[in-house]
């Protein structure tokens, strides 16, 4: 017969993992709020906790608005994004798929340029 599965020493050796990961995990996160208090002794006053331009008062408020002129910008980029993610992995399938992946990237990157031919029509990429 063979060994009893979820039983003996298998079982408890998983569990010992677990409990040594997590209690590394936190220990480190200890170690890091108290290196934090350690740092700053006195508290710090209210300018010094803004979370950007290094303790100074921010110019604008955080909901201003962005002018129109980023958002075209914004899409294009987020095209070429996604022809990257596409991309790695048709990477690996085209050695078993072979001819029939080829059109397949084929036809996606026909659609993307299609894409960036209507951006440059509507000047998205002239910065003015």
């Amino acid at each position: 017969m063979g060994p009893e599965v979820g039983k003996g020493r298998g079982m408890m050796s998983a569990f010992a993992v677990i409990l040594v990961v997590t209690a590394i995990a936190i220990s480190f996160q200890a170690l890091v709020i108290i290196r934090a208090r350690w740092s700053d002794p006195f508290g710090s006053v209210a300018p010094q906790r803004v979370p950007i331009l290094g303790g100074l008062e921010p110019a604008t408020h955080a909901w201003s608005r962005f002018h129109i002129r980023y958002y075209p910008m914004t899409l294009v980029f987020v095209a070429f994004e996604m022809e990257m993610m596409f991309m790695y992995p048709w990477a690996v399938v085209f050695i078993e798929e072979g001819v029939t992946a080829l059109v397949e990237m084929g036809m996606f990157l026909t659609i993307l340029g299609v894409g960036i031919v209507y951006a440059y029509k509507e000047r998205v990429f002239s910065w003015q």
